[in-house]
């Protein structure tokens, strides 16, 4: 039905085309100038208006998000007080209010801004410290030894700042992070704006912040009571990291903090064949199974990969509402295999998409994620009409949204919800010619071309400058403390 809709929509396009080039050639056009600009409004000016509200984003194309799959040619977003005022027609939103900010451009789209369901923002630090490794050797042999000796406060610091940097210029506006040192991690969310959902590290032995699971535990209740209504755009839960760092009385004793805290939890889930060995070796059955047998979804839960999942164990994530969370460059990277996208969506599970961390991705690019996700599945099936560009650009928006738990808060734009959005520019040669918006975004766009970034109604970026964010400070105490990593690297290397 959405694709019948867009066809049509496209097709009434047609008209007002054919109309501009054919009045084109009559005036001698040969369409190198510059597009004409905007005819002002005669409407009066924010100045004029002490009852003005915040902003107004306009764009050649609003790409809604909404369930119908709405996407409004010309149109604007009215946004007061973080929030969403009204969607419609440019024309009908400048007669109705007048606004003391203004992002517009003929060649922009507007659309929800990106949903990062999972990540280690910190470790873009450790990006490109160890490649091209198996799971268990790359977290065994490098990746763990590396926390404990330079992960401390500072590290957590400068690289969450460092993975804001990067979220805010490619679009993304809200993420799922899983990480040590919580509190430095929610100071840097709150200071640069972003919306997240902040996961305490709980694991089964000595991490940069805690001894062990207990200690983790006790430690994550006390960072969410600081920080649970401490600022609306911050939502701490717990992080326990998975079935093979923390035996069964571990996961239940976090369950339980985590309900009697009232909060949700982020764990690795299915990712790989030597979890499900291990899962069978020590607990009689595979990840999901178990993990439902000793009731670790009684709560809410988001899974991130979940690649290995049976056929009897996709019923459990529907009926348990599990937000599972694909990670398809990580997941290709570390070869830990190709999840069965189609199959839970189909089964009704809640399906969103994130990066991983720097460190076994490379980079934290969302529109990356939208075309490997997509591309995965067609050829895996090979099905050429698998993951559509409508049903990915769904789980990076929408769907991540109610994977994650904030469904209604944000993921779509739509009057009531917070205002998280950003502009895309079309500018750029791959967008000629545009004969579907939601195609382009999917299968051309990627982050270069965002080129501005708003979350609760506050404007992060704006034409590639960041107002919240000290970038040339970031760069500079990113390159000095990789400098010392890469130094003590050498140093112990050349020991061995």
């Amino acid at each position: 039905m959405l694709r019948k809709f867009r066809f049509i929509y496209n097709f009434q396009l047609l008209i007002p085309i054919a109309a501009t080039l054919l009045l084109a050639a009559c005036s001698g056009d040969d369409g190198n100038s510059a597009a004409p600009a905007r005819q002002a409004s005669s409407a009066p000016t924010a100045s004029d208006n002490e009852n003005a509200i915040d902003l107004i984003v306009a764009g050649k194309y609003v790409v809604t998000m909404d369930a119908a799959g709405t996407v409004i040619v010309d149109g604007a977003v009215a946004v007061d007080d973080g929030v969403i005022l009204a969607v419609g027609p440019a024309t009908d939103i400048d007669a109705q209010y007048v606004a003391k900010e203004r992002l517009d451009s003929e060649s922009r789209v507007v659309m929800p801004g990106l949903i990062n369901g999972h990540s280690h923002a910190a470790m873009t630090l450790l990006r490109g410290v160890a490649d091209d490794l198996a799971l268990m050797d790359w977290l065994n042999n490098y990746i763990f030894p590396a926390e404990v000796e330079f992960v401390d406060a500072e590290f957590v610091r400068i690289g969450t700042e460092l993975a804001c940097w990067e979220m805010i210029r490619g679009g993304t506006t809200t993420f799922v992070d899983m990480y040590y040192y919580s509190d430095t991690i929610a100071e840097v969310v709150e200071r640069c704006g972003m919306r997240a959902l902040i996961s305490t590290t709980v694991i089964g032995q000595r991490s940069p912040d805690a001894e062990g699971a207990g200690d983790g535990i006790e430690k994550g209740l006390a960072f969410i009571n600081r920080w649970k209504d401490r600022n609306s755009r911050i939502t701490p839960i717990f992080g326990p990291h998975a079935n093979y760092t923390l035996n069964a009385e571990q996961l239940q004793a976090t369950r339980a903090a985590a309900n009697q805290a009232g909060v949700g939890i982020s764990i690795h889930l299915s990712e790989s064949p030597y979890e499900l060995q291990y899962s069978k070796d020590n607990y009689g059955g595979t990840s999901i199974a178990f993990f439902d047998s000793i009731g670790f979804f009684d709560g809410p839960t988001i899974g991130a990969h979940v690649v290995w999942p049976t056929a009897d164990e996709i019923p459990i994530l529907a009926e348990r509402q599990v937000g599972v969370i694909h990670n398809p460059t990580s997941n290709m990277k570390i070869a830990s295999g190709i999840a069965p996208v189609t199959e839970m969506l189909n089964a009704g599970v809640r399906v969103g998409l994130g990066t991983d961390g720097a460190a076994s991705n490379n980079d934290l690019d969302m529109w990356e994620e939208m075309r490997l996700a997509s591309f995965l599945q067609k050829v895996d099936r090979m099905d050429p009409e698998a993951l559509s560009a409508e049903t990915v650009l769904t789980m990076a928006t929408r769907g991540g949204a109610e994977a994650i738990g904030l469904a209604g808060r944000t993921g779509e734009l739509r009057p009531g919800l917070r205002a998280d959005l950003i502009q895309v520019s079309f500018d750029d040669v791959h967008f000629v010619p545009t004969f579907d918006v939601i195609s382009h975004l999917v299968f051309v766009a990627d982050e270069q071309d965002v080129v501005a970034t708003v979350v609760d109604g506050a404007i992060l970026m704006r034409d590639g400058q960041f107002l919240t964010l000290d970038t040339a400070r970031i760069k500079r105490e990113a390159t000095a403390l990789a400098a010392r990593i890469q130094q003590a690297l050498s140093e112990r290397n050349s020991g061995d």
